[in-house]
């Protein structure tokens, strides 16, 4: 009796993306930090309820922590009148030498840090917090213009493929 390859487990939670982040910034490096979160709040992520465009993380080196502000994490429906606030600010878990290594680099003139993603790993909630620095005007602009010389060449690729 033969039997069949098991398919992998399918996930149903979604992955909350800054995409806004990534044109008004350049990621130089990014970590990965675990969610302080409360009951109602894992179940809203788990349906997608929230967003991460307006947010940003704040590292002390005294006392140790990092904090997201302005994730927007919606009221669960079904949790009733014990709802949580949804735009309270929220602990970060990461190791001591990443938090001081962070703080320090978000010490510098220009220097941020900005959630790139929230999403579940192994069931746990977890942020991947990026540090960034801004982009000028003239940078978005180039950043445009290869994304369409690109997509030209794409299209001259494949007319001439036909």
């Amino acid at each position: 009796m033969r039997q069949m390859a098991k398919k992998p487990a399918a996930t149903h939670d979604r992955v909350i993306e800054n995409r806004k982040a990534r044109h008004d910034y350049h990621i130089l490096e990014t970590v990965e930090c675990g969610v302080i979160l409360r009951g109602p709040e894992v179940k809203a992520l788990r349906q997608g309820l929230a967003t991460i465009t307006d947010g940003y993380v704040r590292a002390n080196a005294q006392p140790l922590e990092l904090t997201a502000f302005g994730i927007d994490i919606q009221p669960y429906g079904p949790a009733g009148p014990r709802q949580h606030n949804p735009k309270r600010a929220r602990g970060l878990l990461a190791h001591k030498r990443e938090i001081i290594r962070l703080a320090k680099q978000a010490e510098d003139k220009g220097m941020t840090l900005v959630p790139l993603k929230l999403y579940f790993k192994n069931g746990y909630a977890k942020v991947l917090v990026g540090v960034a620095r801004g982009k000028q005007a003239h940078d978005k602009r180039r950043a445009i213009a290869d994304r369409e010389s690109k997509r030209d060449l794409a299209r001259a690729i494949s007319k001439r493929a036909r």
